[in-house]
């Protein structure tokens, strides 16, 4: 009688590295369907959202409410072609979109203008289909100077100030009210005559009129590239924003794991939209 065939072992070394690329795989794809699809996290890098969105702010946008285009996925990766499940926004949302071509990066503005809208600035406040949008002055804005809002580089010298002993920015505050109801509040820095004082823009079809709450420092769609946005098409459209989940003052040092405590910024942390 022949012998049976042996068996061959397999080596419990390649059995465990093979099992473990298939998890991380696995894991990726998980990772980029969730973040494509459902809700990716993003930081704040510029103070044009200001008062809502501060340096070192991170936040949750979520992906399904306006449809899906290339620019949902990381990197925006080719593999849908236009506008998929297509919505528009409502004026007031706070949306992530895709830079203009050329300057492919990740821009946060609030929508003002819809398709067939016709916004325009006279005297820093905003004309939305020839009616002005009210404007009420509010108490000043205050913000602690820190190392991700230093004076001069992120305040001018005229607008530092000092409360309680600590220096502090001031800035005039004022709450907008849109048409559907939607309240938020704005910065202005005073008179700048490129930013207050402006033409007439028509919205065009398929795109939306946006503009940063700070509006005396925000590069947006009243202005053309590569200074601002100009009209952003849907489709470079990636989500709304929905939450804050951190927030940092930037003075921590990651080497230090106690300092990310201190450098919490924790009132701002669960804020929504």
């Amino acid at each position: 009688m022949a012998d049976p065939t042996p068996l061959r072992d397999v080596s419990p070394r390649k059995s465990e590295t093979r099992e473990t690329l298939v998890f991380f795989l696995k894991l990726a794809i998980v990772v980029f369907v969730f973040r494509s699809f459902v809700f990716a996290p993003f930081s704040i890098p510029s103070q044009s959202m200001l008062p809502r969105l501060y340096i070192g702010d991170y936040l949750f946008v979520s992906k399904w409410n306006y449809g899906y285009s290339r620019w949902s996925l990381p990197w925006g990766v080719p593999l849908i072609p236009g506008r998929i499940l297509g919505r528009d926004p409502a004026r007031g949302d706070v949306v992530v979109f895709r830079g203009p071509p050329g300057d492919d990066h990740d821009v946060i503005k609030r929508v003002i203008g819809l398709p067939g809208d016709s916004v325009q600035m006279r005297g820093g406040q905003v004309i939305l289909n020839g009616r002005a949008v009210p404007k009420v002055k509010i108490a000043d804005f205050t913000i602690p100077l820190s190392p991700n809002y230093p004076g001069g580089s992120e305040c001018p010298a005229e607008f530092e100030d000092m409360s309680a002993g600590k220096p502090i920015c001031r800035y005039q505050q004022f709450r907008e009210t849109l048409p559907n109801g939607k309240s938020y509040a704005v910065l202005d820095r005073g008179e700048q005559i490129n930013a207050d004082e402006t033409g007439v823009y028509n919205v065009p079809a398929g795109h939306v009129f946006v503009m940063g709450d700070n509006r005396d420092d925000s590069g947006d769609s009243r202005f053309a590239p590569p200074e601002g946005m100009g009209m952003v098409p849907m489709e470079r459209i990636e989500g709304k924003a929905v939450f804050s989940f951190f927030s940092t003052d930037g003075s921590a040092n990651w080497v230090l794991p106690w300092t990310w405590f201190s450098a919490a910024r924790w009132s701002r942390i669960g804020e929504g939209f």
